[in-house]
């Protein structure tokens, strides 16, 4: 016992952590995370919204060592080699490490993924040679495997997929700490019911024994009510989109590099974006100027052959904007366009053990009689997404149409703009 340190967390109570994830906590970009929020600009909307990844991080460290406690009391573990175990613990403590300020809003404005930057960081001091030292010479490669999803290890479901445990704290601590009872998870059910599965030749994956299938619904239902409740709520959409486009002018402009934004805290680039922004936008975010809707629709009146440009292509999106915005007689910027996506929110697809031991597949078939809230998965996402237009004025022109933009392709966009009016209609004098 004395070998361990012991971490009091509001969601889990003690937090044990052993000498080398002692020593990997107290590193700088373990550290940083103490001030990068986990929920972004959630916390202009549900004011106790302020914990951190830092927090997160021991949530998922702590369900990880959980279930591997587990799966190891029933013999489960036996054969998975002890670096792929270390391994598992560590990726779900740094899976983070390489986050940006302010969640994942700068991910959507076309910056590299997070997961991309934090292996890049295990692979720097003092990560690299911290994990060098360990006596297990791939335990650096182990673990980046493990954060971007490539591990062949059975263990993999732990930190990616239907089942890892960063969902299952995320969901529980946000909801806790925003004050709201949407993200109940049957946390001890379901960490009971994590197995190991056979899915032929020999080759294992963590699944879910039949006694866990109502604990997996909750975790799914779980977070589509944090979707449609928190985090796509419109004044913390309507800050980001905000935020957003405060960065992108930064960068563009050459005033903030991509590694300055990488590498700071939410209130270290809140700082110094409003000494450069030009916008305005930076500025007004932090004081909750937002702008608000001018338009508010649910994905059901949205056509379905919806494009993925509003999200994948920011370059666009920003061009969109920018016409919407004259055609209403506003400036650049004055108009932001959101429609945020998630096609995989509650996307199932693992082994189920039934009580006769039988091996099925979970996907969005459901499974007859036992699992049915993959089949209404699609519905449910149309009904958590919006889409919404923001201003920084009122407008007087409905902004209905707006809504066909989406079943566009970027092909089609780029031929419209700068040749005709996105919006049909009288234009502003």
């Amino acid at each position: 016992m004395g070998d361990f340190d012991v971490i009091r967390d509001p969601l889990w109570d003690n937090i044990r952590l052993d000498p080398l994830t002692t020593t990997v906590l107290d590193t700088a970009p373990m550290q940083r995370l103490r001030y990068i929020r986990q929920l972004g600009h959630a916390f202009l909307v549900y004011p106790g919204a302020t914990h951190t990844r830092f927090e997160h991080a021991l949530g998922a460290y702590h369900l990880t060592r959980r279930a591997l406690a587990a799966l190891g009391e029933r013999g489960e573990l036996t054969g998975i080699p002890e670096e792929q175990q270390v391994a598992a613990r560590l990726a779900a403590l740094l899976h983070d490490i390489g986050h940006y300020p302010f969640s994942h809003a700068l991910e959507e404005a076309g910056f590299p993924h997070h997961e991309q930057l934090g292996v890049a960081r295990l692979g720097r001091a003092p990560l690299a040679a911290l994990l060098a030292d360990t006596g297990l010479p791939l335990l650096g490669a182990r673990v980046g495997e493990f954060i971007t999803g490539r591990s062949a290890s059975p263990l993999k479901g732990l930190i990616s997929g239907s089942l890892d445990l960063d969902k299952i704290d995320y969901l529980s601590r946000d909801a806790r700490m925003c004050g709201v009872p949407y993200g109940a998870v049957d946390v001890d059910r379901l960490l009971a019911s994590l197995t190991l599965i056979d899915t032929g030749g020999g080759r294992l994956e963590l699944g879910v024994q039949e006694k866990g299938i109502s604990a997996l619904e909750s975790l799914l239902f779980a977070k589509y009510q944090m979707y449609r409740n928190v985090y796509w709520h419109h004044a913390v959409r309507s800050a980001t989109c905000m935020f957003k486009r405060a960065v992108r002018a930064a960068v563009r402009e050459g005033v903030l590099s991509h590694q300055e934004v990488a590498d700071a805290t939410d209130d270290g680039l809140t700082e110094r974006l409003s000494t450069v922004d030009r916008t305005g936008l930076a500025r007004a975010v932090p004081a909750r100027r937002l702008y608000k809707r001018a338009l508010d629709l649910p994905a059901s009146e949205v056509p379905e052959e919806t494009e993925p440009w509003a999200r994948a292509q920011p370059d666009l999106l920003e061009r969109v904007e920018d016409q919407l915005a004259a055609e209403l007689g506003l400036r650049a910027g004055e108009l932001l366009f959101d429609f945020p996506t998630n096609p995989s929110m509650l996307a199932v697809d693992l082994p189920l053990r039934t009580r006769t031991g039988e091996v099925e597949r979970l996907t969005g078939e459901g499974v007859a009689g036992q699992f049915g809230l993959p089949r209404v998965a699609d519905e449910l996402y149309r009904s958590a997404r919006r889409l919404r237009i923001f201003t920084a004025a009122p407008v007087s022109r409905d902004l209905i149409a707006a809504r066909e933009l989406v079943a566009l392709s970027p092909r089609e966009l780029e031929s419209r703009l700068g040749h005709r009016a996105l919006l049909p209609g009288p234009q502003p004098r």
